[in-house]
């Protein structure tokens, strides 16, 4: 119960990473809120959280728009009795060359990935410093740190991700207010396809990963989990600022 009496609003909770974690979160005790465009899958995680004893509400959320995301965090906020965390996890990936990149793509990453954060974030800071603080996390990526062929607007939008992180972690520092942020490596979900796709297929893209990975392998969203629990955790009080890799050893 490393969570017990936390409350934590987690975005892009409709599967993959922000099910597991929303999940995991509530198994530790915390009472979430789980947020996505995609209602069905969104209700399914709250169901199934809640068929194991846990506490959840679900709220579907737009994040690439400002009036959802000030809804979520204070409707979020009320449904919860306050808010001690916010995984930003909600995300998108395309891939492909730079020069054959469309526009329209660069921006799609742009405010899904890092605008979302900051506007969740500008919404959430006056509830949290209210509360005494709390712990934003982000979702950011390996490739925010280290680039590669095929994602220069992937990279651009996670390191965006990282450096907010850390530009953010000091100025609300005073506040007791942590910010942290995840950059996983090469994690099996639906949501690295364009990746997949760029690089030729599933056979490819497991072959290059068995080559470039120390381990060998992708990891999974189990893996990633209990990073955001330990960083939502009064474990982790004295850590912010932090851009922590998962990737089996690539970085």
């Amino acid at each position: 119960m490393l969570l017990e009496g936390k409350r934590a609003i987690v975005t892009g909770a409709a599967g993959g990473i922000g099910a597991v974690t929303a999940a995991l979160m509530a198994q530790e005790g915390a009472a979430v809120v789980v947020a996505d465009i995609n209602e069905e899958h969104g209700e399914q995680t709250v169901a199934e959280i809640r068929d194991k004893g846990g506490q959840a509400h679900f709220m579907r959320t737009d994040v690439t728009k400002e009036g959802d995301l000030k809804a979520l965090i204070t409707r979020g906020a009320e449904l919860l009795g306050g808010l001690d965390t916010l995984f930003n996890n909600a995300g998108a990936q395309r891939s492909g060359a730079v020069e054959l990149f469309e526009q329209a793509d660069w921006d799609l990453l742009m405010a899904v990935n890092p605008r979302s954060c900051f506007l969740a974030i500008k919404h959430a800071v006056p509830i949290l410093r209210d509360g005494g603080g709390g712990s934003i996390i982000n979702m950011a990526s390996l490739a925010g740190v280290k680039g590669g062929p095929g994602l220069t607007a992937y990279s651009a939008s996670k390191g965006a991700i990282v450096g907010f992180t850390k530009a953010l972690s000091a100025e609300l520092a005073p506040s007791k207010i942590r910010v942290n942020c995840v950059c996983p490596g090469w994690i099996d979900t639906p949501f690295n396809q364009p990746a997949i796709n760029f690089m030729g297929g599933r056979e490819d893209q497991e072959r290059v990963v068995k080559q470039i990975v120390p381990m060998g392998r992708q990891g999974t969203p189990d893996e990633i989990a209990p990073m955001v629990v330990y960083l939502a955790s009064d474990g982790s009080t004295y850590m912010t600022g932090q851009a922590l890799v998962i990737d089996g050893g690539v970085y």
